[in-house]
């Protein structure tokens, strides 16, 4: 095995099939060089979690069992390959729902081991990161990203491939954990973090007033007091018999958050002498924030990266284009690779 990843290392290329199921998307894709998608296969399965109001682990487990073969059959005839054109297999091991998690790391051990591939292991906040090489043939490190999702919210500078250093986090609820909460409150189905946003493009973002949380640390982010004052709020206007316009209402809460995450953001790239600042994550498909993040990281002199919607959420794209840069150190994972829920990709 060590050979043929020698091998690798030395052609500097490989084209990685790549799985992740950290939660309720099930997907495979195969990505050459770490920087070209030949498939990108994504299972969602909003549509079974949504009667419930949020996602169920145990039935996403099952449903990702259930995804897996059909998946890698398809994004192979999407590339056009057969496994014996595969160099390396990647997968997901955390941080995520450690059933869903299970799931494709059995598979993937299971795939490397049969045909004798190089197993790599991607931390799940790595892959986000990593979609922007994807999307852009141009970024090089160093670099900034803000990582925002529904259990997320990191600001790092990607000094190289695969070496990072934290400015900022949150210290509390993630920015989409805050959205899907007052969505909730607002009656907006699931996925409500997605449906808040397009319902807050109709609304004004001055009728409410939220308050801007403070940290410790500069570039740290709150959002646990903002979600309760929000919730608040709401609970206080209809005990008084007043109409909330849900439309304000969510323009007014999106504001608050995606001030503080682009605040933080250029005003942390710039201290860190980045030149560009890119974004990734589920938060990072919100519209507001792609606006936002443009003109103000241009306006400070940043050069600024957007994924497309499509590689904000959850594929294995990401996981593939992480892991080329892994297998390029010669960073391969043994056949005992365990799912890590709480991987942390800052000690």
């Amino acid at each position: 095995m060590n050979g043929r990843v020698e091998a690798l290392q030395r052609s500097g290329h490989a084209t990685i099939l790549a799985f992740e199921s950290s939660c309720d998307e099930t997907a495979v894709a195969i990505v050459r060089d770490g920087r070209e998608v030949l498939s990108n296969q994504i299972l969602s399965q909003i549509d079974r979690h949504a009667v419930f109001g949020g996602v169920v682990p145990e039935i996403a487990s099952r449903m990702h069992v259930e995804a897996l073969d059909p998946l890698l059959d398809a994004a192979l005839a999407e590339a056009g390959m057969t496994l014996e054109d595969i160099d390396a297999v990647a997968v997901t091991c955390g941080p995520g729902l450690v059933g869903a998690l299970l799931t494709a790391v059995s598979y993937a051990k299971a795939l490397a081991y049969a045909r004798d591939l190089p197993l790599v292991a991607v931390n799940h906040i790595e892959g986000h990161v990593s979609a922007n090489y994807l999307a852009h043939p141009d970024l090089k490190s160093p670099f900034a990203c803000l990582v925002a999702s529904g259990g997320h919210s990191h600001i790092v500078l990607v000094e190289h491939y695969g070496e990072y250093r934290l400015l900022g986090q949150t210290l509390d609820d993630a920015a989409g954990e805050a959205f899907d909460k007052v969505a909730r409150v607002l009656d907006i189905p699931y996925p409500g973090g997605p449906l808040l946003d397009k319902l807050a493009e109709e609304g004004d973002d001055g009728r409410y007033h939220f308050p801007h949380t403070h940290t410790p640390g500069k570039y740290d982010f709150s959002f646990s007091g903002l979600k309760t004052a929000v919730i608040n709020q709401a609970h206080n206007l209809r005990q008084q018999g007043e109409k909330i316009d849900a439309a304000d209402f969510a323009a007014s809460f999106r504001r608050a958050v995606v001030d503080s995450l682009v605040e933080k953001s250029v005003a942390a790239a710039t201290e860190a002498g980045a030149s560009s600042l890119a974004a990734a994550g589920g938060v990072a498909a919100n519209r507001l924030l792609r606006r936002e993040l443009a003109r103000r990281g241009e306006a400070a002199g940043l050069k600024v990266y957007l994924p497309p919607v499509a590689l904000c959420t959850d594929n294995a794209a990401m996981i593939g284009s992480a892991a080329f840069y892994r297998l390029m150190r010669g960073e391969v994972a043994a056949l005992d690779l365990n799912a890590l829920p709480s991987l942390r990709m800052f000690a």
